[in-house]
Parts: C-alpha cells; sequence; structure tokens
C-alpha cells in the first residue's frame, strides 16, 4: 500500500489551501520585476550599446556577462537570506518592498549614460549599472518566487499561481514593446541614440507602480504564512552546507543542470535577436514590434493550454514539448535561409519570422508553467528527505542557472559579434546591408548553434522523475510527520 493510501486516504484529501484570486492577482503583479518589464526592456539593451553606442561587442558580452554572473552569487545569499527571516511581514515581504524603489532606479540609469564616455568608459557604465540593476532585481524577485510556492503546496493550484503570475508577465511585456516601439523608437528609431533614455525611466516607472502594488496586495496573506525556526549562525557559515544540501537532491540537480545549458543558448539567441532582425531580414525598427506581440501570443497561448495539458500528461512532458518548439524556432526557418530554398527580406519576411516566434512563445509558455511548479514540487521532496524547507534556496538556484548561463550565452554572442567581423557604423545606418559572408555566419550563430546547445539540455532534463504520484507520496508524508509533530 503506497504512501497516499496509508496517511492521507484518497488523493481528494491531498488538496492544499488555496489563496483567494485578488491575493494570486496581486500577487502576479511582481511579475513585472524581472520576465514582464525588466527581462523585456533589457533586451534592447545589447543592440543600444553594442550597434548604436558602437560599443566593441566583447566589451558589452563582458560588461553583461558580470553583471549576470555577480547576479548569480548573490541570488544564493538571497534565498538564504529570505529563508531565514521572521518578522511581522513574514519572511519573504521585507527585502521585496526594499528592493522595488532600487530597481526602478537602476533600470533608468541602465539606459541613461552620460555622453562621450569613450569605450572604456561606457563599458564600466555598462557593467556597473547592469550589476545594480539585476542585484537588486535578484533581491526581489528571489523572495518573490519563493512566497509563490508557499501559497499553496497542492500539485494542481501551484500551477494556478504560476499561470496568474505568467499572464501578469505577457501583460507587462506587451505594454513595454508597445510603449517602446510606438512611442519611443518608431521609424527607425531602434537605431538612434536619443529615444532610449527616455524608454528606460518610463519602463522603471512601470516596474515601480506594479511591485509596489504586489506589496500592498499580498502583505496580509504573506504575513500569515507560516515562518520556520530561524537558523542559528552567520549566513557565510551556514550557506556552503546549505548549498551541498540542495544538490544532494537528484531532482534539484537535474532542473539545475538543464537549466543552464538551456539558458547558454537563449543568451546567445536572445542577445543577436535584433541584429538578426534588422540585417538579415531587414525587418524595419517598427515592425519588430509585431514579432514581440506574436511572441507574447504564443506565450499566452501556452500558459492558458498547459493546465489543461497537465491534467492529462505531467509536467516533464509539457517542458520537452516546450523545448521542441523552441529549438524548431531556431532551426527550421534559418536552415531554410542559409541553404537559399526560402530567403525572404523586408515586408516579405514579417509573416513567417513573426510565426516562428508564434510557435517559439507556445513552448516558452509551456516552459514557464511547468518549471517553476517543478522546482517548488522538487522543493516538497528536499524536505521530505532532508527535514527543512529550502524554497529560497531552490529558487536562487534556478535564478543562478538562469542568470549566469545567460550571461555565459550574451559574452559568447558579443564575442561572436568580433569573431564575425560585424562592420562598425550600419548600427545606426537605417537599411545599412551586411557583406554576405557576414549574414550568414551571423545567422548560424543566432540558430543552430542556440539550437544544438538546447537539444544537450533537452537530454539532461529527461532524467527529471517527480510525476504526479511521487508528489502526491510526498505530500502525505510530510502531511503525516506535520501531525505527529503537532501530537507531540
Amino acid at each position: 500500500m503506497s504512501i497516499v493510501e496509508d496517511a492521507a486516504g484518497p488523493a481528494a484529501t491531498l488538496v492544499g489551501p488555496k489563496p483567494p484570486a485578488l491575493v494570486k492577482l496581486a500577487y502576479s503583479l511582481g511579475q513585472s520585476a524581472q520576465s514582464g518589464g525588466f527581462d523585456t526592456a533589457i533586451g534592447f539593451i545589447f543592440f543600444y550599446y553594442a550597434a548604436v553606442l558602437e560599443l566593441s561587442g566583447a566589451l558589452v558580452g563582458a560588461a553583461l556577462a558580470i553583471s549576470l554572473a555577480f547576479d548569480a552569487v548573490v541570488d544564493p545569499v538571497v534565498g538564504s537570506w529570505s529563508d531565514n527571516i521572521k518578522s511581522r511581514l513574514g519572511r519573504r515581504l521585507p527585502l521585496m518592498m526594499v528592493a522595488a524603489p532600487l530597481i526602478a532606479l537602476s533600470v533608468g540609469l541602465l539606459f541613461s549614460p552620460p555622453g562621450e564616455l569613450g569605450q572604456w568608459g561606457l563599458f564600466g557604465w555598462l557593467a556597473v549599472m547592469s550589476v545594480a540593476a539585476r542585484s537588486f532585481i535578484s533581491l526581489f524577485n528571489v523572495p518573490y518566487i519563493a512566497l509563490g510556492a508557499e501559497l499553496t503546496n497542492d500539485y494542481v493550484e501551484r500551477t494556478s499561481v504560476v499561470v496568474y503570475r505568467a499572464l501578469a508577465g505577457i501583460i507587462f511585456a506587451f505594454l513595454i514593446i508597445a510603449v517602446g516601439y510606438s512611442v519611443f523608437f518608431a521609424n527607425g528609431g531602434l537605431q538612434r541614440a536619443e529615444g532610449y533614455p527616455g524608454f528606460g525611466w518610463t519602463v522603471a516607472g512601470l516596474l515601480l507602480v506594479s511591485m509596489t502594488l504586489c506589496c500592498l496586495g499580498v502583505r496580509r496573506y504573506a504575513a500569515a504564512l507560516p515562518q520556520p525556526d530561524q537558523i542559528a549562525g552567520a549566513m557565510w557559515r551556514r550557506l556552503p552546507g546549505e548549498v551541498m544540501e540542495i544538490f544532494r537532491n537528484r531532482s534539484f540537480r537535474t532542473l539545475f543542470i538543464s537549466a543552464v545549458v538551456v539558458f547558454v543558448a537563449i543568451g546567445v539567441n536572445a542577445s543577436l535577436n535584433n541584429h538578426a532582425h534588422i540585417f538579415v531580414w531587414k525587418l524595419k525598427s517598427e515592425q519588430l514590434q509585431f514579432l514581440g506581440y506574436a511572441y507574447l501570443v504564443g506565450i499566452f497561448l501556452g500558459v492558458v493550454v498547459a493546465p489543461a495539458l497537465q491534467r492529462f500528461m505531467e509536467k516533464k512532458n509539457l517542458v520537452l514539448i516546450g523545448f521542441v518548439a523552441l529549438i524548431g524556432n531556431w532551426l527550421v526557418l534559418q536552415i531554410l535561409f542559409l541553404t537559399g530554398l526560402y530567403a525572404p527580406t523586408g515586408d516579405a519576411a514579417l509573416t513567417p519570422v513573426a510565426v516562428n516566434a508564434f510557435i517559439a512563445g507556445i513552448g516558452v509558455g509551456f516552459v514557464s508553467v511547468a518549471y517553476p511548479s517543478m522546482m517548488a514540487d522538487a522543493a516538497d521532496e528536499h524536505e521530505h528527505l532532508f527535514g527543512r524547507r529550502r524554497e529560497g534556496l531552490y529558487f536562487s538556484g534556478l535564478g543562478f542557472a538562469g542568470k549566469a548561463a545567460t550571461g555565459l550565452g550574451v559574452m559568447v554572442a558579443g564575442v561572436a559579434l568580433d569573431l564575425i567581423q560585424f562592420p562598425k557604423g550600419v548600427g545606426h545606418t537605417v537599411g545599412a546591408v551586411l557583406p554576405p559572408d557576414v549574414q550568414d555566419r551571423l545567422v548560424i550563430i543566432w540558430g543552430p548553434v542556440a539550437a544544438a546547445i538546447s537539444i544537450i539540455s533537452m537530454i539532461i532534463f529527461a532524467a527529471y522523475a517527480i510525476t504526479r504520484a511521487r508528489h502526491d507520496e510526498i505530500t502525505a508524508a510530510l502531511r503525516l510527520k506535520a501531525a505527529g509533530a503537532g501530537a507531540g
């Protein structure tokens, strides 16, 4: 007889608390801090500094890689810190409230470098402001994601929380794209420097409002959540042992390593998106917003469909389907272009590239719903195996994987621009044409190279083993343990 039957009776008794819809809605607004607003806005930075301001591609890649690597180190510190806070606001909210205004300030400054800095001055500004922005994002986002895992322990309801969060992220990304391309970057403005500061401060204001509303909306619910006993001792002494402990869980290791690999691919591809769209497909800067919309509509569809599919399949299978869609986005159109079988440019390229983006969005939607939910399930398994809740460290581990690996991918993209001898001066020249050999090498790095890296990640991820039945057993065992402790 299984643990579920012995300890908890039918599976229906395993359903955990369900936070009210208004709490989930308020909570979801915090997604703007990372994927909704910041990640969308930061997508402009590589092109801005490398193509418009003409900072060396290697220096752009190095500056962004430094910030991501520094941020990745900050993540586990913030995770352990938030796991060990006790306050009247709970253990997550205090850090989120401190971080919100700091994020807004650093994002605005990141898009507003002073004039006449020169190559190394510009490199220094980009590196320092990127480090600041991403570190403050970690200070908000690590406890924010951990809070989402604590809102409920139900296998299905956790997916609902992630769906709310993902949908809010999509809405904010739509808003940022629309404001950017319709107001600041219209009529070739992506290749002109004067639009970027206003765009950056507008994004900063939107992020501050949404993060503030998130904190206000969840404060009572967050304060009422259980707060485990604090661990004695200085953080710097206990953190190495805590990190070693979470890596003892095979489920965490599988999720972490697969995330590291795929985020390298994402960093390479995303950094070169604007270069490819403008100089390969020869799209106008104002047309790029439609690619963003297509991508976000795909994510929306994936996010909405994912919970329904999860009723019939495991979360792991959803992620694998998402991987296939993403890899297809990086292979099919690019190979057709390189072989000369299908190479549309200008207006003729808008529809096929948008369809490609839409399919990729569906895959990202599946992954963005299932993957964080799986990490929360792995955190439950950790408590079952080791007797401690480690949501903060688990999600900081996911953040570490994403940021460190994306940083490596960004650096690879920056160095690649220099290696393929991407010509100076074309970045702020509307209608500039690349030499055919440079164009082909750009497409290879942007698509097939990223796809090959992602295939490796998919193979690693296939080893993940927490199923719905396994999670039910873990939850039942934890409740049995809690009941025994309460009776004692």
